[in-house]
């Protein structure tokens, strides 16, 4: 199968041969013939697998081939991402695939001044790739008028639930044209995204190319216990062990990622940090020298779970396991990607025994355990399997004092001299002490 035998337009076929695409991905030769005949579509794949161009090819055709040219602050096709980075990835992908039509494509997220991007609205876009947030701020100052659009992307919705954009995807919802097209595409969805679909989706066709939230099989994943406090020692340890020349490293806070480049960075390790708190301008940076192989070492929220595309990546190191379990497919996504190879490496201590269970349910497998030596967790790390149950071994009955000298015998559990009677237990048991439990801040221990 070939990309022209999907019934691509010339112009959009040599494009493809300039980026070099040869054959069509499962999920792209699926979708692709499916947006071209107008179907509302709910599309479920691995992340790596093609996905943005199963949906922006035929959109693309379609606005070439269909509908009149857009008016000023008006848009004929409406991509919605959950991330700035996200929003970038998708907007230059279909910047390539456009090269050699004639239309204006664009993207706005929040993080950077509106101004330049209400300037540019004026005129229209043919397709504009967007986040829920920085949208609903331009369509409410009347910069953004939505008579005009055909067709409504929803490209990781799921992300967009768990980052709490609910409500905004609920007001956009509202402000659409009723008689459009919608795609759903993600790399997995959960019940509350199926809900979604059937309320924002009109009889979609259903693909699914990959198991339901099954990670790739391209990676190759495994963890290593380890104390929580020893986990920067730990990284360090196996990063130089390992000669590790690229690695994309998740933490779970802001204040976890500028720690760990601290650490890194005074050590002599090359390494940078993206999350929430800092401009768009410096992440962008960030995510450029990386990828320009200038800094060895990214740390990163899952603010770039999602969103992060670099050729070739080889290891990603999950320092902090994700809350949300389904992020986790997300993070590794982002090596082995387009039939390559990767490495996933997960530290676990012990209190994240409960998101590791989750993990290994939602993936249906019970992830290879790895002990570094000088590293063993003195807080073992319960085991886990795919069923979702954390396995506790039994207790081994405690053992009896050894008895001593001097002809004492044993009763009721006390020493009594020979001739000594022991004492009658006392008949009415003592109170029991009840934990009494702080309901002001918790103190954290220094």
């Amino acid at each position: 199968m070939t990309f022209a035998t999907l019934g691509l337009i010339e112009p959009l076929l040599r494009s493809l041969e300039t980026l070099g695409y040869q054959t069509p991905t499962p999920v792209q030769a699926q979708a692709i013939p499916a947006v071209l005949a107008g179907r509302d579509l709910m599309a479920a794949a691995q992340t790596g697998t093609g996905k943005t161009a199963g949906f922006a090819l035929p959109l693309l055709q379609l606005l070439a081939l269909e509908g009149p040219k857009v008016t000023a602050n008006s848009v004929r096709a409406l991509i919605l991402v959950p991330t700035r980075e996200l929003a970038e990835q998708v907007h230059e992908a279909v910047r390539q695939y456009a090269e050699n039509l004639p239309l204006r494509t664009y993207a706005v997220y929040g993080g950077v001044s509106i101004n330049p991007q209400m300037m540019k609205l004026r005129s229209g876009v043919d397709l504009l790739v967007a986040t829920p947030g920085r949208l609903l701020d331009l369509f409410r100052q009347n910069a953004l008028k939505f008579n005009q659009l055909q067709t409504l992307v929803l490209d990781e919705a799921d992300r967009m639930l768990d980052l709490g954009f609910s409500e905004e995807l609920a007001n956009i919802y509202r402000a659409l044209p009723k008689k459009r097209q919608t795609l759903l595409f993600s790399a997995t969805f959960s019940d509350d995204i199926r809900l979604l679909a059937g309320q924002m989706l009109n009889d979609p066709l259903s693909i699914e190319v990959s198991p339901r939230n099954v990670a790739a099989n391209t990676v190759k994943q495994w963890i290593v216990t380890v104390d929580k406090k020893r986990k920067p020692e730990l990284f360090v340890h196996l990063m130089r062990k390992g000669k590790w020349k690229q690695v994309l490293v998740f933490a779970k806070t802001r204040n976890g990622v500028d720690a760990l480049v601290e650490k890194l960075q005074g050590l002599g390790i090359n390494a940078d940090g993206i999350h929430g708190d800092k401009p768009q301008a410096t992440r962008q940076r960030a995510l450029d020298r990386f990828k320009a192989s200038e800094v060895q070492i990214l740390v990163a929220t899952d603010v770039a779970a999602r969103g992060l595309d670099i050729e070739d990546l080889p290891l990603v190191v999950n320092f902090d396991l994700p809350i949300v379990a389904e992020d986790y497919i997300h993070r590794i996504g982002r090596t082995g990607r387009a039939g390559s190879t990767g490495e996933a490496i997960s530290l676990v201590c012990a209190d994240e025994v409960n998101l590791l269970s989750a993990i290994e349910m939602l993936t249906r497998q019970t992830l290879k355990r790895q002990n570094e030596p000088d590293f063993e967790p003195e807080h073992r790390v319960p085991d886990t399997d795919a069923s979702g149950q954390v396995v506790k071994k039994p207790k081994k009955p405690k053992k009896p004092k050894a008895s001593g000298g001097g002809g004492g015998k044993r009763n009721l559990g006390k020493w009594v001299d020979s001739g000594e009677v022991a004492p009658a237990e006392p008949s009415i048991k003592p109170v029991r002490k009840v934990p009494v439990f702080n309901t002001g801040p918790r103190k954290r221990k220094p």
